[in-house]
């Protein structure tokens, strides 16, 4: 596929080549034969021929967040002093100053 991108933009640059050097053309006329010969075409198919891709993509992420999603929801709660750390003053000591 950029085998074909690549060849299409190379015949449009040569159109506009073409168009700048001829005696009754000009470069203004030149850069809007590449861009609406050469790019917006090119632009245009890459961008459809891409969205198949992006669409699985997306059902990929979409299914893997569901999956973990339905991974958290399995999963146990643990309570909050059933760790191995021992229990914490609520309130810190405080130093007496000198």
């Amino acid at each position: 596929m950029h085998l074909v991108v690549i060849a299409w933009l190379y015949v449009a640059l040569m159109m506009a080549v073409a168009e700048a050097t001829n005696t009754n053309g000009t470069v203004l006329g030149a850069v809007f034969t590449f861009l609406l010969y050469g790019l917006a075409p090119v632009a245009l198919v890459v961008y459809l021929m891409g969205a198949p891709a992006r669409r699985s993509a997306l059902r990929a992420s979409e299914a893997a967040e569901r999956e973990a999603a339905m991974r958290a929801a399995a999963t146990p709660s643990v309570a909050p002093d059933a760790g191995s750390e021992p229990a914490a003053d609520a309130v810190p000591p405080v130093r007496e100053e000198k």
